[in-house]
């Protein structure tokens, strides 16, 4: 009997470093993100944003994740603390057009419920 030989792919996630764009208004804050969401070096620069909007007096932050591949749970942190800020000062977070891996996510860690998720950028404007 011969044995077949097995061969054992690793297969190593790349890294996609997040990147952000931004648009403000007088009322919200417009976060665009592409990459992974890990909560690395980005976070602390990130929330510094979000506490210079609600000195500023705007009270929605608009998260549009359309891009974003990942989230870890130091990504998942960095978006509770960025909703806090939010909630502390009587403002609102949005998260926008969640991929299907994003929602999921969302929903095993229970977090659908704490944040609004709308399926894409324009469903929040059509809010206004």
């Amino acid at each position: 009997m011969e044995i077949a030989e097995r061969k054992i792919v690793k297969t190593k996630r790349t890294n996609m470093k997040l990147q952000y764009s931004q648009k403000k208004d007088p009322k919200v804050h417009y976060l665009f993100m592409e990459g992974d969401l890990i909560g690395d070096e980005a976070g602390p620069g990130l929330a510094e944003l979000v506490s210079d909007s609600v000195e500023e007096g705007i009270k929605v932050l608009v998260i549009d994740l359309e891009k974003v591949r990942y989230i870890s749970s130091s990504g998942l942190g960095l978006l509770i603390t960025l909703l806090t800020k939010m909630k502390n000062a009587g403002g609102e977070l949005f998260l926008t057009a969640p991929s299907e891996h994003v929602k999921k996510l969302l929903i095993i860690t229970k977090l659908n419920g704490i944040f609004r998720v709308l399926d894409s950028l324009n469903e929040f404007t059509a809010q206004l």
